[in-house]
Formats: C-alpha cells, structure tokens, sequence
C-alpha cells in the first residue's frame, strides 16, 4: 500500500502564496508522474499541474505563470508553489502519484490519491 500525505493548505489573502507539499510512502518500486488536482464546491476535479519522473511539466491555463510544480524524486515528494492566488483558486487540492510497485506477480502500476488539504483565498 502507499499512502500520499499532503501539508501546507490555509487561508491566505488574494495575492499571497502558499506552497504544498505531498510526501509518498509505503511500498514503491518507482513513481511516474505526480500531479496536483483541485475541486471546489459544485465543480469537477480538475488538473491543476502534473510533472513526470524526468521532470517535464504541465499546467492548466489557468494557473500558467503563477503555480510552479516541483518534485524531489529522492524524497518521493512532490511540490505546488502557489504565487499570486486568486479567490478561484479556492478548492481542496488533492496530490496523485502514478506508483509502479514490485508485487509477487512482478512489477504493477496503481494510482493513488491523497486526502486533499484546502486552500482558501480571500478577496
């Protein structure tokens, strides 16, 4: 089993930053790509930002500029950098790790979730 641990949600004015961080453990062969989803009330679960093992990155629109996405693959810990947010910004932000793991039958590949931490920005 792995378990995603995600810190570093809160309140903060608009205009503020926060950063989040997301450590994997547990039973892990490797990791893939990592990725941060949000979903704020009434809406779907969007990607907010998403970085392979190698370190290519992806953002949705509406974050270009102003997130960065990191990771410390020694760590297994994957990292948000949130800089000028936005009251839209507001939502549970959920960390995801695409894991291989060496079982008896050979070597799988699951996805797991965090538990989501919120951020919240106020106008």
């Amino acid at each position: 089993q792995v378990q995603l641990v995600e810190s570093g949600g809160g309140l903060v004015q608009a205009g503020g930053s926060l950063r989040l961080s997301c450590a994997a453990s547990g039973s892990i062969f490797s990791i893939n790509a990592m990725g941060w989803y949000r979903q704020a009330p009434g809406k779907q679960r969007e990607l907010v930002a998403a970085i392979t093992s190698g370190g290519n990155t992806n953002y949705a629109d509406s974050v270009k500029g102003r997130f960065t996405i990191s990771r410390d693959n020694a760590k297994n810990t994957v990292y948000l950098q949130m800089n000028s947010l936005k009251p839209e910004d507001t939502a549970v932000y959920y960390c995801n790790a695409d894991v291989n793991q060496m079982t008896a039958r050979g070597l799988t590949n699951n996805d797991y979730w965090g538990q989501g931490t919120q951020v919240t920005v106020s106008s």
